[in-house]
């Protein structure tokens, strides 16, 4: 039986744990954690997560958190440096940390985007664009099958799946849900509507399983949505810093958004941060009204202090081209070996940078994939839309030994879910 000690306590057990998921949340991530063996995650650094038993596995996971790995020194030396003076901010006085912060991110977006509000969530940043759109007279919303982008309410209205909707239903009223890569599809909502609609899109479909944008798409949706007088969202909440080879996918695709999402490796794999940019024109409601959107903690000195190191860091280690360059060595390798080594099971490796998706022929196999995974030292992974799909989303900061040592964990994990797989009752497969 293992323990380790936290907050002058002794924790017990793996199960101990299990049951406090059981007594005070959800009953359904209990179940996940069980699948993987009930361990518990309680140190991280750098690309490496240790659990309480000792075992240490490299962390390919996050959803797009950990671009830089987990505690930067930088963004750790930055953190604790505010913790100890001054990590939230009374929102009357000026602040310093903020003001450096959007300074910090208003240099590595699109320039036209020069206005910023911060939060903490991903969905949160999502509204922001959502209330941008609204107060600028755009009242309709479009959003794409497959698409993620959050469980709040607002969010969920554009996040297009049935089993997130429907317990929550009525949600946003005009709101329309279109196939990804449809152009066609996305001119016909917009020309009934001229003048009146919103389109939020991701560069690449996380969440839905790493889904790249036919050639010229982005770039078409920028086309209608000008010929239209709409309004471009452009949710980068997962594919921004860095994490498809370019700082952002509208650096990659060549698109200029009316508003830009950020988040995750935002905070630098240290705090929860996001943030929704803008142009001055767009902003301009904002800009009127202070009190209209707020928040308690947007802007935090201790998260502003983690932006500024997130950005430090990717910029001064080359983290962008870095992600591209690891890319380009692990896509054709990993799909080399699922295609090798569980013939008739895999049926695409795709990806774009480090957003790298394995899709399996069921959504059953995906899941076995990810376990057999865990079982070799690597943790990925699944796919909230895309339920066939396991997905890594490894950090720039790997090493040529963990790129190694992540393709033969791949390899043993793909020949065992075979071996597994051959084992199994012809009416259990």
């Amino acid at each position: 039986m293992t323990t380790y000690v936290e907050a002058d306590r002794t924790v017990d057990t793996e199960a101990e744990i299990l049951g406090l998921y059981r007594k005070h949340l959800s009953k359904g991530r209990a179940t996940v954690a069980e699948l993987f063996g009930s361990h518990m995650e309680v140190e991280s650094s750098g690309a490496r997560l240790r659990t309480s038993d000792g075992k240490e596995y490299l962390n390919c996971s996050g959803y797009g958190v950990f671009v830089m790995g987990a505690r930067h020194p930088r963004v750790m030396e930055l953190v604790r440096r505010q913790l100890e003076t001054h990590p939230i901010a009374t929102r009357i006085l000026l602040e310093p940390t903020v003001g450096r912060a959007a300074e910090a991110l208003s240099s590595v977006v699109p320039a036209h985007l020069n206005r910023i509000h911060f939060a903490l969530s991903g969905a949160e940043a999502v509204e922001t664009g959502l209330k941008l759109a609204r107060a600028n007279g755009k009242k309709r919303l479009v959003s794409m099958r497959m698409g993620y982008h959050g469980k709040t309410l607002g969010a969920l209205s554009a996040t297009a799946k049935e089993v997130y909707q429907k317990p929550f239903r009525p949600l946003l009223a005009d709101v329309t849900h279109i196939p990804f890569g449809d152009l066609e599809a996305l001119e016909e909502v917009l020309s009934a509507h001229p003048g009146e609609t919103a389109v939020i899109v991701e560069p690449v479909q996380g969440e839905g399983g790493v889904i790249l944008p036919p050639a010229g798409y982005l770039p078409g949706v920028e086309r209608l949505v000008r010929t239209y007088d709409g309004f471009l969202i452009l949710d980068e909440v997962q594919t921004g810093m860095g994490r498809l080879g370019e700082w952002w996918g509208a650096d990659l695709y060549g698109v200029s958004p009316d508003v830009l999402l950020a988040g995750k490796a935002l905070g630098g794999g240290v705090m929860p941060v996001s943030a929704a940019l803008a142009s001055r024109k767009t902003f301009a409601p904002f800009d009127k009204d202070p009190y209209l959107h707020t928040g308690t903690f947007t802007g935090a000195p201790v998260l502003m202090a983690a932006v500024q190191g997130a950005i430090e860091v990717v910029k001064e280690e080359r983290l962008v081209s870095r992600a591209a360059e690891l890319g380009g060595r692990l896509l054709p390798e990993l799909s080399r070996i699922a295609h090798e080594n569980l013939p008739g099971l895999v049926k695409e490796v795709r990806g774009q940078g480090l957003l790298i998706g394995i899709e399996m022929v069921e959504a059953g196999l995906a899941g076995e994939l990810l376990i057999e995974l865990f079982n070799h030292g690597v943790v990925g992974n699944h796919s909230m839309n895309g339920s066939a799909v396991a997905r890594f989303t490894p950090p720039a900061i790997l090493t040529d030994a963990d790129v190694t040592f992540l393709l033969e964990a791949f390899d043993k994990a793909t020949r065992d879910l075979l071996a597994e797989r051959a084992r199994m009752p012809e009416g259990g497969r």
